[in-house]
């Protein structure tokens, strides 16, 4: 009769002292490659009223770690580094994932992202599903949705639904105008 295999050992509850997880941190944060990390801080800091918690970097200047606080959030970065496998879309002309960002204050957060250099790709405005959102691209290339919950009759709502479904049907996408390009 073969011999059961040995399960591999399991990870203790308490990897250390201080926890598997940092204390404060959540279970999944966004961390970012781009190109001129130190820059991205700056103007994290400058859109979102982001927190710098952390900023690591090489003697030239390369950011290799740079953690912030946004919110209630955290949301890590650094400029790519050969062998990383990782590419910042300004170098690849894309990104595959959006960043959203809820705010108590949509508008001012929009116009402060504006301001800091981000670039309008779907304009803020009440959407159907109930809330003020809109789409902005950062300077180095990464998509933000911005958002907040606001009160909307079934009337405003119900005609939103139809633009945006009319839009769908003529292959556009509602919010953008059939010449603007997700860059």
């Amino acid at each position: 009769m073969p011999r059961p295999r040995a399960r591999p050992k399991r990870a203790t509850k308490r990897a250390s002292s201080t926890g598997p997880i940092p204390r404060g941190y959540p279970t999944l944060v966004p961390y970012l490659a781009v190109q001129d990390g130190v820059a991205a801080l700056a103007f994290y800091e400058k859109a979102f009223g982001a927190k710098v918690l952390a900023r690591e970097t090489t003697p030239d200047g390369k950011l290799i770690h740079g953690r912030l606080r946004i919110g209630s959030s955290l949301l890590m970065l650094s400029d790519v580094f050969p062998g990383a496998g990782v590419a910042a879309p300004t170098s690849v002309g894309t990104t595959t994932a959006t960043i959203h960002l809820y705010s108590k204050d949509v508008d001012a957060l929009w116009d402060r992202a504006v301001a800091a250099g981000a670039k309008v790709t779907m304009p803020l405005e009440n959407r159907y599903w109930g809330e003020r959102y809109g789409h902005l691209l950062d300077p180095f290339g990464h998509h933000w949705s911005l958002s907040m919950r606001v009160r909307m009759s079934p009337k405003e709502k119900a005609e939103k639904r139809r633009e945006a479904e009319a839009a769908f049907a003529r292959g556009e996408h509602p919010g953008r105008e059939p010449s603007d390009v997700d860059a």
